[in-house]
């Protein structure tokens, strides 16, 4: 199969090229897939796609009539595939549903800890020579409950990793985590009730459209006075507005973000030479209270290893089979 891999990173190539074992004529691009780009892959079988790319109904279009039949996308969300246009046009879409759940939750984790112990401020003191300590203090997390809204693979390492640290652990989703119920002391509670007593909540939920902006005014003012806040799930389930007004009225103490609303125009690019102008980043970057990240939480190597295969296996399975188990536009 004639394979055209969209937004490839020098970091993830050699993982798909191994992955791959010569089964598939693979022809990389730096390029991120939109309307402009689409016509590269004219005579291809298939595209790869990762989280930089857009699929709209125009770019699927465009894909369908050079000879595009399959997307493998590199990622677990699918948002920014138009999958009633690809199922109408009897294109078939697969996700990489399940890689290293850790990398996420420890990546949640070196946020957390980092907030609560004010290592970036106490680093940037250091550089200047002030090695005083009256703007570091910090929390003891054990004993502490933190709240995980979301406790699928991601979410159940985040707790499993909190638990170990001696914390009370609360969460919130429509589907009890039964495995989990039985490997740690766990309770559920309504979304409103885990964030009102949570020393800390972190963001670990699917994306679905009716998740969009779960935090808002309303859900803010619910939260408890002083608490941290951290997202490595989705930028859309944050109203960023009124998380700045949370942030300024201090219900919330330390943020750490790991996605953002508008990520796609900022994230994965060098901003050296064009400066960033999204008013809200730049007001959300400039608070020393937060910290935020380029969508960097999958980056390991396990990740990136298990992503390539999972991808090849769907380009295989469509290859050999005419489908894949992880078709998500069958659904």
């Amino acid at each position: 199969m004639k394979v055209l891999v969209y937004s490839i990173f020098g970091f993830d190539k050699p993982f798909m090229e191994k992955a791959a074992h010569g089964n598939h004529e693979l022809v990389f691009s730096e390029e991120h897939l939109d309307e402009n780009t689409a016509d590269l892959a004219k005579g291809f079988d298939a595209v790869s796609v990762s989280t930089s790319d857009v699929a709209s109904a125009a770019v699927l279009q465009k894909l369908y009539a050079y000879g595009v039949k399959y997307i493998a996308l590199r990622a677990v969300r699918s948002d920014l595939i138009d999958l009633p246009r690809a199922k109408s046009l009897a294109m078939k879409v697969a996700n990489a549903p399940t890689y290293s759940p850790y990398s996420v939750a420890e990546h949640a984790v070196c946020l957390l800890l980092a907030l609560n112990r004010k290592l970036i401020l106490g680093q940037r003191l250091m550089h200047i020579g002030d090695y005083r300590m009256d703007h570091l203090v910090g929390f003891d997390l054990h004993g502490k409950t933190v709240g995980i809204i979301g406790t699928g693979a991601i979410g159940a390492a985040f707790a499993r990793i909190m638990h170990g640290f001696g914390c009370k652990i609360l969460a919130f989703d429509a589907i009890e985590n039964k495995e989990l119920l039985a490997e740690i002391p766990l309770s559920y509670g309504s979304f409103e009730d885990v964030c009102a007593v949570s020393d800390v909540v972190s963001v670990h939920a699917q994306w679905n459209d009716s998740s969009k902006q779960m935090f808002d005014k309303a859900s803010f003012s619910t939260l408890k006075k002083g608490m941290i806040f951290i997202n490595t799930a989705h930028g859309a389930f944050v109203n960023t507005e009124d998380l700045i007004e949370a942030i300024e009225n201090k219900t919330i103490a330390a943020v750490g973000l790991d996605v953002y609303d508008k990520e796609h125009a900022l994230f994965y690019q060098d901003h050296t030479e064009s400066p960033i102008t999204d008013p809200l980043f730049l007001k959300l970057r400039s608070y020393p209270n937060v910290l935020i990240t380029g969508h960097q939480g999958f980056f390991t190597k396990e990740t990136l290893a298990g992503i390539a295969n999972i991808t090849i296996a769907n380009l295989n399975a469509w290859a050999y089979n005419g489908t894949s188990e992880n078709e998500i536009n069958e659904k």
